[in-house]
């Protein structure tokens, strides 16, 4: 292990790592069930680093759109936090489910509150209160991260978002089952409308490391305003590190020991707090829907810079 000073940068780490990948001899499967990714080479690898200033390293394809999907749970869940504080807690829970992201089992016996915010029927419920708020939280959620990334030509791929709202029956019978314990304030075809749309935004390793930053800062923007609270930043990582990779978070938080979020899409964020942030995209995903090379990505960039909340 190499414990990394403050003063050396991250690119060297980073080309390290990218030479390890190319000898990964298992990169899983693209998300197949979800037509519009199923097309994606499990061989393409992006990873991007970015420093509390702003200042960005990237290696490989980090500079490559790729749809995130459900990394775009974590700036929903900030968005309205910051609006609502402790309500939204009585609406969703903080922890980890232990099932898949798309299950139905627990809301039934839970009367309709899902275990958190990181599985379908949670953000489903963070979005609805979003668009409650906003009038539009797809909207909302983009211009956010136009504005932490610095880069306003981030969009919604509306192909994918119509291909997801053409297979999304499942998300259709969790915020159905949902509404009727009253945990849905929306219609719910106009929340899975929003839903659908904000799983579609495209965004590179470099956009999102830059606009997970506030969470490395302790809830601060970019542009030095606050968005969370200090507890409240900790509460999103805190969140992240139990739950961000679905009924994986437990072998995430041992192999790679940072606050994390995947997205079917490929991409992983992770958030070492006062520090930097990270992403790292592959397509190619294992049974769990995380990135078998970006989740190794990440393992060994805590391992070689000892950067760890452990």
């Amino acid at each position: 292990m190499v414990i990394m000073s403050s003063s050396l940068t991250f690119q060297p780490v980073l080309n390290r790592i990218a030479a390890e990948m190319k000898d990964l001899a298992d990169r899983g499967r693209p998300a197949d069930y979800i037509p519009a990714l199923a097309a994606c080479d499990p061989r393409r690898f992006g990873m991007a680093v970015a420093e509390l200033d702003g200042t960005v390293y990237g290696v490989g394809d980090w500079r490559q759109p790729f749809s995130t999907q459900s990394i775009t749970k974590v700036f929903t869940l900030a968005l309205d936090l910051a609006r609502e504080a402790d309500e939204l807690w009585e609406h969703v829970g903080r922890e980890p489910s232990g099932n898949p992201f798309n299950s139905l089992v627990q809301l039934e016996y839970e009367n309709g509150i899902p275990r958190n915010p990181f599985i379908n029927a949670g953000a489903l419920v963070v979005t609805d209160r979003l668009h409650t708020q906003t009038g539009d939280a797809a909207g909302t959620l983009l211009d956010f991260l136009r504005a932490e990334s610095g880069n306003d030509d981030l969009a919604i791929n509306e192909d994918v978002a119509a291909s997801e709202s053409a297979h999304g029956d499942r998300n259709a019978a969790l915020g159905h089952f949902m509404a009727a314990y009253g945990n849905i304030g929306n219609p719910v075809p106009v929340l899975l409308d929003e839903y659908f749309r904000q799983c579609s935004v495209e965004a590179s390793c470099a956009d999102l490391a830059l606009a997970t930053g506030f969470l490395a800062r302790h809830g601060i923007r970019s542009d030095g305003t606050r968005l969370l609270t200090m507890s409240q930043a900790k509460e999103v990582n805190a969140v992240m590190l139990t739950c961000g990779t679905y009924d994986a978070a437990g072998e995430f938080a041992y192999r790679v020991g940072l606050p994390g979020k995947s997205g079917v899409g490929g991409g992983v964020i992770a958030v070492v707090p006062g520090r930097c942030t990270l992403c790292a995209w592959s397509p190619g995903l294992d049974g769990h829907g995380n990135s078998v090379a970006g989740v190794a990505a990440l393992d060994r960039f805590t391992t070689i810079t000892g950067l760890s909340v452990f």
